[in-house]
């Protein structure tokens, strides 16, 4: 019982997760990861905080002229 119990824990976390990234909800752990394995990324600033990447992630996807026709 403890073996189905583990597996179906397993499968709601992964689940879980591909929902957050999904909505984007884990956009911000990924932009850190992405800044802890890539030097190229840090260049000696300091991580953004989960308020200033919300609102460079408005910024960037409204500051471009969007149409619909």
């Amino acid at each position: 019982m403890p073996r189905v119990s583990r597996s179906f824990a397993s499968l709601l976390l992964r689940f879980w997760r591909g929902l957050r990234q999904w909505c984007g909800d884990a956009d911000y752990e990924s932009y850190l990861g992405a800044r802890r394995h890539r030097p190229d990324l840090r260049r000696g600033t300091a991580p953004l905080s989960r308020e200033e990447f919300y609102l460079e992630q408005l910024n960037r996807r409204y500051s471009r002229l969007s149409r619909c026709c």
